[in-house]
Order: C-alpha cells, then structure tokens, then sequence
C-alpha cells in the first residue's frame, strides 16, 4: 500500500445515515454516500496483509487489497477493472451485503475493520457515474443456446457470465419483473429499484433477453421438457421459496400472513404496480414479527414507514453475545448481536418466545399467545428449546408477519416433473460442475445452498456458468468463484 501507517493513523468512518426522522417518512435509500476523498482515506486503512483474509471471507474473491490501493492513489478506473473481474454486480453487494469480508479483515482482530463494503459500492457507483460501464456484447457467439430459470442475482451472474462466453441466453421468470428478491423482497430504502433497472438494462444491451410472466412448470407455460428439447443446456435458479410455516391453531386467520408477501406488496406500491390479492398494510395497527432475521429487520423497517402504532420482533433463540465468544473466533463470521437499520428506527426486540395460538373473531386477528422458552441440551449434547412453566403471555395483535426463514425450493410443478436428486436437507444436489442428476440441467443459488447472502447468490451463478460453459465446449474459459461447498 502506498500508505503503510494508514490503519494506525485513521479511524474507520462509515457512510452516514439519514436522520430517523427523515427516512421514516420515505422509502429512499438510508446511507448518504461518503465523500470522494473520504473514501480514498479509509482505503489507506488497508494492510496489505501477506496473506489477505479478506479473501476468504468473500465468495466471490474480491481482490480487496488491490483496488483499496488503486482507490487511495486515485485510479479509480483501474479500481473499477479489478473490482469487476470478480463480481459482476457491487452494485448490489456494496449496498445489501453484510461484509463477511470485513468480519475476515485482519485489522478486525482488535480494531474496526477496512470499510471494505462501502469502498466498493462507491467504486462502482462512480463507474457508472463517469459513463465508464458501457454494454460490451461478445464479438462472437458460439450459436449454443441457454435458458436460465430465476431471475434473481444467482440467475443474474450465470446469464452475464454465459453471455461473455458467446451463449445465447434467455432469462425466464414468473414474475412480471426481473430480479427475484433484489424487486420484490429487498425494501427500496436498502437498495433503490433504479440500481437494479440500470443493471438490467445493461445486461439486456449486452445481448441477454427476458422471458417474465412465464412460470416454467405450471400449466399453460413452458414445461422442462420442452425447455430441454429447445435450448442446450437449461440453468435453474429459483431460489428457495418455500416459507416454514407455523401450523398451529388460528393460522387462517385474516391478518397473518408470510412476509414475503407482505414485503412484495410494498415494493410493488413503490413501482406503482397492483398488487395481489386484499392490501397487507400496518397503519393504525399493532404488528408481531415472529422471526429475528434480515427478513423480519425488513418488515420492521416496512412497518413503521406504514405507520405502525407499535411493532414487536420477536424469535425463540435468545440474543446473541456482543462480543464474540471462544468458540467462534476471528476470521470466523463473528456470531454478535448487532442492530439493523431498521432497529435503529423503533420497534421492541424481544427473544426466547414461542408462538402457541392466534385468536380472533368473525375471521380476524385479535391476539397471539405465545410462552417463553429456555435451551437445554440433552445427555448427547444436542439442543433443544423446552417451554419455562408459568410463562405465557398474551399480546394484542391485528396484523402477524411470519419470517421464520424458508425450508427450500418450491417442489410443485417444475422440480415435480423433473425429479432431480435432492439433498438431505430439501435442496438440489449438484455436483462440482453446479450439473444437476438429470444430463444438461445445471442448478445454482439459493434452492442449492437453502437460503443465504446475495454474494454467495452471485459466486454460485458464477460457478453455474463456468460449468455450462465447460459442459458446452469442452473446455474452461471462465473463472471460478471458489465456492467452496457443493452440495451432497
């Protein structure tokens, strides 16, 4: 690094946010963007470590030390160069990511880490500024045809990798727009829509197309089979949609409802699209969260810009240490409490508690009731949650948000009909070249892995198109992303 005593002489600066009471009252983005020359201080805080442990903590590999230093001196195109070889969309991971890379910074041992996260958004970000991402089609094509199933950033990366390699790409997707969860999951004061449209354009310029309304599988639609007969090689990245659900008594009631569905409702008023089925909306109500992820912290976020009178979150584990203990120690993903943005703004965390019941009248929502839990381990030290007696409690609810993760991909219709091996755990098998048990059907993302960060999302695309590409020439052209679990 040009500056070899940056990390001792200059204390870590974040981008700050907008008051609470500003952001509360809209749907922009919360961070207001450090300044340039903020930006090239904090990447003097690189180490330029002999063994960057950075690396292994980003699945995608970002070559972290190497556009911190072209960022300090200034040479911001060659920051760009560097910064996109490895992941195509910083854009999206500069914003919504939460850093494993940072948890990995070897200054995090005991000191705040490299502000890796918003140097590289504001890399890209400045990219685009100054005009210097423009559409780059490939000078040939290879005349071989792919279909990507999942328009979501797994889908994303695959078809921007396999368009490079001179593919024919098509994009199919139920919904009526691209993106998977990056449109309808992520909340737009985390990522604004205009920072997907922008790359969606410029990866249609590129010479990708998009096949939307069009839910492969279902009746009516294209099926497998005729995907398969029709394109040389078919990619799914459907994600894992399907919700866990709570079956206990009173889930039919008007007012509970996934959060999922919650969340697409309001980034669909945001695009000033209608919505599906009767308004999901928290004004004037009482809301329960039950779930203590990302997922719920969005729903928090969501309901307090509606207008919530009070939002209680609550999960069945207790919280987490503030400062990581023995067993989980550096450059591990530090396993600490941390607040969210969207905590930040109000709401009542709670935790240990346990959903029993919903009650209500006429068909409506009225009360949850719930009881405290403890964890105990058994004789072989498996864990287990068991209810602390004379604990329930009543809470008086008119709207309940269930965000208790998801259990895999959707198996009705298009994984039915096809029947690809399955994994233990309810995922796609794949093996090292992302190829599905069925000849030709390769599998990436989240409905492999089972939920997880957008980057993995992209690293498993990247992947998935490095085996396409292989599986269609015989030989490997493109880079991998090292994701170093493949599924069993």
């Amino acid at each position: 690094m040009a500056k070899h005593t940056g990390f001792i002489e200059i204390r870590r600066k974040n981008a700050p946010y907008r008051p609470v009471h500003e952001r509360l009252n809209d749907w922009l983005e919360i961070p207001h963007p450090l300044k340039e020359g903020e930006v090239q201080e904090q990447a003097t805080r690189c180490m330029d470590c002999g063994i960057p442990f950075c690396h292994q903590g980003c699945p995608v590999h970002n070559i972290i030390p190497d556009f911190n230093d072209m960022v300090y001196e200034g040479r911001w195109h060659e920051a760009l160069d560097i910064l996109l070889a490895t992941n195509n969309f910083p854009e999206f991971t500069g914003r919504i990511c939460p850093a494993p890379c940072e948890a990995s910074c070897v200054l995090s041992i005991n000191e705040e880490p490299v502000a890796i996260k918003q140097i590289e958004v504001s890399i890209i970000d400045k990219g685009f500024a100054e005009g210097w991402i423009k559409p780059k089609p490939p000078e040939k094509r290879t005349g071989k045809k792919v279909a990507v199933i999942g328009s979501g950033p797994a889908g994303m990366a695959c078809a921007e990798q396999l368009n490079r390699a001179g593919h024919l790409v098509t994009v199919f997707d139920k919904a009526d727009k691209a993106g998977g969860l990056l449109i309808y999951g992520i909340p737009d004061f985390k990522m604004d829509k205009a920072v997907l449209q922008r790359r969606l354009d410029l990866m249609t310029a590129e010479g990708i197309q998009w096949q939307l309304n069009t839910h492969v599988g279902a009746p009516g639609h294209p099926s497998m089979a005729q995907l398969r007969q029709e394109y040389d090689a078919v990619v799914l990245t459907t994600g894992a949609e399907q919700p866990r659900d709570l079956n206990i008594p009173g889930r039919d009631l008007d007012g509970v409802h996934y959060a999922m569905d919650y969340l697409t409702q309001q980034n669909r008023r945001n695009l000033g699209l209608p919505v599906d089925g009767p308004d999901i909306l928290a004004r004037g109500k009482t809301v329960v969260i039950i779930g203590g992820g990302d997922t719920g912290s969005d729903c928090l976020g969501t309901s307090l810009r509606q207008g919530a009178v009070e939002v209680i979150q609550y999960e069945h584990k207790p919280p987490l240490p503030s400062k990581r203990p023995e067993y989980n120690p550096w450059p591990e993903w530090p396993m600490v409490f941390q607040k969210s943005t969207s905590h930040e703004e109000g709401g009542r965390l709670e935790y240990s508690m346990a959903t029993k019941a919903f009650e209500g009248s006429n068909g409506k929502l009225e009360r949850l009731r719930g009881v405290r839990v403890e964890i105990y381990f058994d004789e072989t030290g498996q864990r287990f949650f068991r209810e602390i007696p004379d604990s329930e409690f009543t809470i008086e609810t008119q709207l309940v948000l269930i965000s208790a993760g998801f259990t895999g991909p959707v198996r009705q219709g298009l994984l039915e009909s096809l029947n690809p091996r399955m994994t233990r755990r309810g995922s796609i098998w794949t093996n090292q070249d992302k190829m599905t048990s069925v000849e030709g059907v390769f599998a990436a993302g989240d409905n492999v892995r089972g939920q997880s960060l957008v980057v993995w999302a992209i690293a498993e695309g990247r992947d998935a198109a490095r085996g396409v590409d292989k599986y269609l020439t015989g030989k490997v052209r493109l880079p991998t992303a090292f994701s170093d679990q493949v599924a069993s």
